[in-house]
């Protein structure tokens, strides 16, 4: 997972990217049915154990080792002025994530998962897409090489998130650019823009997609940014050349990882969403790439902080899974 150099390296990683083990996802499904409940009576519960399962190659999955990446990233499309807070903050959340202080510090620490603060490149923010491409095809490579390498290989699931001032707007042009539609329906309020900004914020991606075009596959990223996007998608592959699982956040991470969906459907498949963000533009996405999230909490922070609540969840799901009696070792009598 070293060759990241260019493009069609990636791409050819790609087609070679494993599977979920269908024999261990059986015997996992075989165990759920063994256990004292009646089947199907723990809903999602029982479908995280088996997904983790299926991806683990064992019957009984393990979450011993969580890790939790925070990627962060700025981006020269804030000189349209896109976004109330001035890229500083950034910068400054970025120490405040080192310094223990958000709130994803707090959820990583109550739900057991280990959090890597990653910052890309934060004092050259990447192009304004409205006048050029983001990024070469080197930066957006060495984006993902970054993110591949900053996984853990030892992990038994991966979590995923994000900062950076300004990467609503583009989340909201990948989304625009792989699946399209009107520009207005993928655009929310970010990080607090009102209905003025929003607007504003749906006129300069459409300026964008006029000047690059509707582009469905990794070069959406090259189009329109960014670094923390780009890394996202490099951890994505690396943890599914690994058999890890994946846990992503909300809107952000499910936008960063659309040119991935668009380039092969199955990409994503060893991907979880953590819960459903209240930008419009993420039940979209998770309708297109139909997938659903674990939790829906009217949240939309970021940080990866809705991937780390759903931690717990998943925690839950995997001690009922290993720990629960059977009928048989219970002396409980089955139907």
């Amino acid at each position: 997972m070293n060759n990241f150099k260019n493009l069609a390296t990636i791409y050819d990683i790609i087609k070679e990217m494993p599977v979920k083990d269908i024999e261990a996802e059986a015997k996992a499904i075989a165990h759920q049915n063994q256990l004292t409940k009646p089947p199907g009576a723990l809903g999602i519960l029982e479908e995280l154990a088996v997904f983790l399962a299926s991806w683990q190659r064992k019957t009984k999955p393990s979450l011993n080792s969580v890790q939790a990446i925070v990627f962060a990233g700025n981006h020269g499309i804030c000189s349209q002025g896109v976004n109330p807070f001035p890229q500083e903050v950034t910068i400054q959340m970025v120490e405040n994530f080192k310094a223990g202080g958000a709130a994803i510090n707090q959820l990583c620490e109550v739900n057991g998962a280990n959090l890597n603060i990653v910052p890309l490149s934060l004092d050259t923010p990447t192009a304004d897409f409205t006048k050029e491409e983001a990024m070469s095809e080197l930066e957006l490579c060495e984006a993902m090489a970054i993110g591949a390498k900053s996984v853990n290989l030892e992990s038994n699931l991966i979590l995923l998130g994000e900062m950076g001032i300004g990467n609503s707007t583009i989340s909201s042009a990948l989304a625009a650019s792989v699946f399209g539609g009107s520009v207005e329906r993928w655009v929310g309020a970010g990080t607090g823009s009102d209905q003025k900004g929003q607007a504003h914020k749906t006129a300069v991606i459409e300026l964008g997609i006029k000047k690059h075009g509707s582009i469905r596959n990794l070069r959406a990223l090259q189009a329109f940014g960014g670094r923390e996007q780009a890394a996202i998608c490099g951890a994505i592959l690396a943890a599914r050349n690994a058999r890890i699982p994946v846990l992503l956040d909300g809107f952000i991470c499910a936008a960063a990882a659309a040119p991935l969906f668009g380039t092969s459907r199955g990409s994503l498949d060893h991907c979880l969403i953590g819960h459903l963000s209240v930008e419009p533009g993420h039940k979209l996405l998770l309708e297109a790439m139909e997938k659903s999230a674990i939790l829906d909490l009217n949240m939309r922070l970021g940080e990866g902080t809705g991937a780390a609540l759903a931690l717990s969840i998943i925690r839950g799901a995997i001690a009922c899974h290993n720990n629960m009696a059977t009928f048989d070792s219970a002396g409980v009598s089955s139907k």
